[in-house]
């Protein structure tokens, strides 16, 4: 949480994640505008392999934390209460290290669309969409990014060509979505419409990875300051739109409430300081494994504590789309994963 992302709390200069989301898997997640250096003295091998695994339970939870938040507040409100803790956390920690957010009006304009592709849009797909899917369902969709990122690579005729084993990773990902939706039955016990929403907001991570590789690396201002910015911009947006289409809460229940909290502190704001340092100090490549996890985590804690309903094609399919997905990522011998 892709990001997601998914669920994630993704930026424009981060590495695809998932959503929840950030979420690190392709084009479509985070595919690092900049590359950090990697710090001296890096921590050691245990520190960040805990460190990826709080980042898979973090955006894995992401999906149930939007659950519980819809329970009692209105998807933009959950949207808008994620967005403005996620800030919070950005805000605070560039006030400690003192750093500046971007100068240039042309980087804000940029930023302002990813906000929108990245944020703002996918975060309030997936909050609707679970008024009527389950968290499960929500976190396999969100592993979608990396093939819709695939298909955008196609139509916009990218310099990332696809390779057949990546075609072949496309399609198997998709075949992967319909073992999970139930095809042969004709999707029964799925609601489409929100069903639909989850793939779309997948999608929009997709553009706005694409949209952001092309427009807005190497400003040469620090991937802190830039998503810090993203997310002001972000919050923005939702703070005009939410007033205007939803109602306003009549009561603030405890355990919603703590759900949108820790969704937007957690979800979206510690976990891109935990996902920049991943990939400042082991690289991209293996930082955006963590997308292949959280629909692993989403499904369990959907079963485990909400009591969501598991058929035999959920995990089966997931498990397809997964494979799809880290076939799009491959490269050639030779060439960079970055």
């Amino acid at each position: 949480m892709t990001t997601a992302t998914g669920s994630r709390g993704t930026s424009a200069v981060t590495t695809p994640s998932a959503a929840p989301s950030t979420s690190p898997s392709s084009s479509a997640s985070p595919s690092s505008a900049q590359s950090p250096a990697t710090p001296p003295g890096g921590r050691g091998r245990l520190d960040w392999r805990i460190r990826f695994g709080i980042l898979a339970l973090v955006w894995g939870f992401s999906f149930l934390f939007i659950k519980v938040g819809t329970d009692a507040f209105a998807p933009l409100y959950v949207s808008l209460g994620r967005m403005a803790f996620g800030t919070a956390v950005l805000v605070a920690v560039l006030v400690w290290k003192r750093e500046r957010l971007p100068r240039s009006g042309r980087t804000w304009a940029h930023l302002m669309v990813a906000a929108f592709f990245l944020n703002a849009l996918p975060f309030s797909l997936f909050a609707y969409a679970e008024l009527t899917i389950s968290s499960t369902l929500a976190g396999i969709c969100n592993a979608t990014s990396p093939l819709w990122g695939m298909v955008l690579a196609v139509v916009a005729a990218s310099d990332d060509r696809p390779t057949r084993q990546r075609v072949a990773g496309l399609g198997l990902g998709f075949v992967g979505v319909l073992i999970v939706l139930g095809a042969w039955e004709g999707f029964s016990g799925q609601d489409p419409a929100g069903t639909v929403m989850a793939l779309v907001a997948s999608l929009s991570y997709a553009v706005g990875w694409q949209y952001v590789r092309r427009t807005i690396s190497g400003t040469g201002d620090s991937h802190l300051a830039m998503s810090g910015a993203q997310l002001l911009l972000g919050t923005a947006q939702l703070a005009v739109v939410t007033p205007l289409f939803a109602p306003a809460p009549d009561s603030f229940p405890v355990l919603p409430v703590l759900a949108v909290v820790a969704l937007g502190a957690l979800g979206t704001g510690v976990a891109f300081l935990l996902q920049y340092a991943m990939v400042a100090e082991v690289g991209p490549t293996t930082a955006m494994m963590v997308t292949y996890f959280i629909p692993v985590i989403a499904t369990a804690a959907g079963v485990a504590i909400l009591g969501e309903h598991l058929s035999w094609n959920t995990p089966v399919g997931a498990l397809v789309v997964l494979a799809g997905a880290a076939l799009t990522q491959s490269r050639p011998r030779g060439r960079s994963a970055a």
